[in-house]
């Protein structure tokens, strides 16, 4: 299945989300043009930690062409970029194991070498050959990164939040 991926993260009470949110190449422009339709006016992203009110935004997501997967693993503040690292080398084999065509990942700006150096090491000598891309973007130049944004937010605050991305997590993977 040729999918693309798009990946964002939280850290919360020593755990690290990492979400994936997956997208056929043909439901790709009309979801972006439905999360577009979510903004505020003047805003430029959906960024959940900062809504005021979420305004059945996960309700919104939910009945989107998507599915969501989430990798997690024990950290701490120490631990947390290699924590991370771990749940990408593990997203990267998945979506190399469902012929994924594209990977995108919201930038951290100079940590970003981190991600490239574990993806380029899962790829191997021969990344060509596996037809997977990938790159860093802003989110307010990917609306497709706001869900991982939105259902990493949720998993991670627990309680009725998680309840709510229940029908958008397809796979929860512990690392």
């Amino acid at each position: 299945m040729s999918v693309h991926a798009f990946v964002d993260e939280s850290a919360r009470n020593r755990q690290f989300l990492l979400c994936v949110t997956l997208v056929e190449p043909a439901h790709l422009r009309p979801t972006r043009r439905a999360l577009t339709e979510l903004l505020l006016r003047g805003a430029r992203e959906l960024h959940f930690k900062k809504e005021k009110e979420p305004r059945q935004l996960i309700d919104q997501m939910a009945k989107m062409s998507v599915s969501v997967r989430m990798y997690t693993g024990s950290c701490t503040p120490k631990t947390e970029e290699a924590v991370r690292q771990q749940c990408l080398r593990r997203t990267v084999e998945d979506l190399l194991e469902t012929r994924a065509h594209r990977l995108v990942l919201d930038t951290r700006n100079e940590r970003d070498d981190h991600d490239r150096r574990t993806i380029q090491e899962t790829l191997g000598t021969q990344p060509s050959k596996t037809e997977l891309t990938y790159e860093h973007l802003d989110s307010t130049l990917e609306p497709l990164l706001w869900i991982s944004d939105a259902v990493a937010w949720c998993f991670g605050a627990a309680g009725n939040w998680t309840h709510k991305i229940e029908g958008l997590i397809e796979e929860h993977i512990r690392l």
